[in-house]
């Protein structure tokens, strides 16, 4: 159950900040830095999925997030919520029962047997879908999900993540091409700045992930990565 009052986005993001870090879901590393799957290298790195395993803080985020969505996209304004294979599913699932509504899941490709489904679950031509993740960098990977419910015949202009790297200009291109809204609860400042606070990095790392942040395929390629 939704609880009756919210704090406003600016302290939603720093809630969200200090519970992701309490909960050790982001860690700061610059020498050596992190490697990502696309092979560039970070002084910063997120596991929202750890969130699943933490029942109070994932509670109070799923409410943070669904009273988010609402509010900006409308009361009424979805049909169904579907998440991505899978980081995405566990986030959906929450989401589905906390706004009342069915949910399916999208493959990131057909099984490739049986009925070669790409979405599972029951979903009608026109239902209006949330697209829910764990997290997005810069939006792209959201793009084959949202692909395939339009292509089952559903509508899909929102999607929502826990954690938005906000640190790709190209972005709102992205967003705004494939004609899609994105919610999310905090970012990497917010979460830079939470770290600070809290006193858990030296003057040497909070550098490192400013200057990251700033420029985040400079730094890679600076730092022995791609400039991803």
């Amino acid at each position: 159950m939704l609880h009756t009052t919210y704090p406003d986005q600016a302290q939603m993001a720093r809630a969200t900040a200090r519970m992701l870090l309490e909960i050790d879901a982001v860690h700061f590393r610059a020498d050596p830095p992190f490697t990502l799957t696309s092979g560039a290298t970070s002084p910063v790195y997120i596991d929202c999925r750890k969130l699943i395993s933490f029942p109070r803080i994932r509670s109070m985020l799923m409410d943070f997030g669904v009273a988010s969505v609402l509010e900006k996209a409308g009361y009424e304004a979805f049909d169904s919520v579907a998440g991505g294979e899978t980081a995405g599913i566990p986030f959906a699932a929450w989401f589905a029962e906390r706004m009342g509504l069915p949910m399916q899941y999208v493959r990131k490709k057909p099984k490739g047997f049986g009925r070669d489904a790409q979405i599972e679950g029951h979903l009608l031509e026109g239902d209006r879908v949330l697209l829910v993740e764990d997290l997005a960098t810069d939006g792209g990977s959201k793009i084959a999900f949202v692909d395939a419910l339009r292509k089952a015949g559903a509508e899909c202009n929102h999607t929502f993540v826990v954690f938005f790297y906000d640190i790709f200009p190209e972005t709102a291109e992205i967003m705004a091409d494939a004609g899609l809204t994105l919610h999310y609860l905090t970012t990497w400042r917010s979460v830079l700045e939470a770290a600070k606070e809290a006193d858990h990095l030296d003057a040497a790392t909070i550098k490192a992930v400013g200057d990251f942040l700033d420029a985040p395929r400079e730094w890679s390629a600076a730092n022995g990565g791609v400039e991803a």
